[in-house]
């Protein structure tokens, strides 16, 4: 197309520098002078549209390679990255949901519980301890589900942030803070720790006050996690699939 606009383009020129008519001659000088112009006309034409051909050319060869780049970047974080966003959606939807149902503060804790830090006697294991530690993330932690999010909304973008990237990771910026409410309201349920839902007053608030707390954060993790699939799945390529809502 951008090829077809430059050839357009250039015949565009050539027929606005063509004279509209020709003074009066001699039948014979006026008849070489029109073949002299028709000559010149089509010379100028000709070297206007291998120019433009060239300049075309040029611009490919340098575009070409970085879309492919590209594409073979989101390729292999869709790989990397995209398995563990679907199955911190599901386990969100379903495990999580039914831990806050039923106000199991122990199931809530290991369910956004991190892995722990790296000890001295990981270091002599093959892997640093690296699959042991992973095993102990839970299954909607930062560690497993939102530093995948946030990886692989980075991948949509190459020299510069996209808007689509910076909605994704906008939508796991507030996941992030969701979480941490939780893990809040789950320490002050298990007793460790004091104050009040707001942080403000010594007074530990009672079940029924950190049953609705909860729930409120679980609709509002639900309503960013779908901000998230909503920006991840806008013109998504066909060849990846789709991301599900948490209804």
């Amino acid at each position: 197309m951008k090829f077809l606009f430059l050839l357009t383009s250039s015949l565009g020129l050539c027929a606005a520098f063509q004279p509209s008519s020709q003074p009066s001659r001699p039948a014979s000088v006026s008849s070489a002078l029109q073949t002299s112009v028709e000559i010149s006309s089509r010379q100028d034409f000709f070297k206007q549209v291998t120019a433009a051909g060239v300049a075309v050319g040029v611009s490919f060869i340098g575009a070409e390679p970085a879309a492919a780049r590209g594409r073979a970047t989101l390729e292999k974080s869709f790989e990397r990255y995209a398995p563990r966003v679907r199955a911190g959606g599901k386990f969100y939807a379903t495990e999580l949901r039914a831990l806050v149902g039923k106000n199991d503060w122990v199931g809530i804790k290991n369910a956004l519980q991190e892995p722990p830090e790296r000890k001295k006697e990981d270091l002599v294991k093959a892997d640093a301890g690296v699959a042991a530690r992973a095993k102990q993330a839970g299954g909607f932690s930062d560690a497993r589900v939102l530093v995948a999010a946030d990886l692989l909304a980075g991948s949509f973008s190459d020299n510069s942030i996209a808007p689509k990237t910076k909605k994704m990771q906008a939508a796991v910026a507030e996941l992030r803070e969701v979480v941490k409410e939780m893990q809040k309201v789950t320490r002050q349920a298990l007793g460790e720790e004091k104050g009040g839902l707001f942080g403000l007053g010594a007074k530990k608030p009672n079940e029924a006050e950190l049953s609705k707390k909860m729930k409120e954060l679980y609709v509002k993790g639900g309503n960013a996690w779908n901000e998230y699939v909503l920006a991840a799945n806008d013109e998504l390529a066909l060849q990846f699939e789709r991301f599900e809502y948490i209804k």
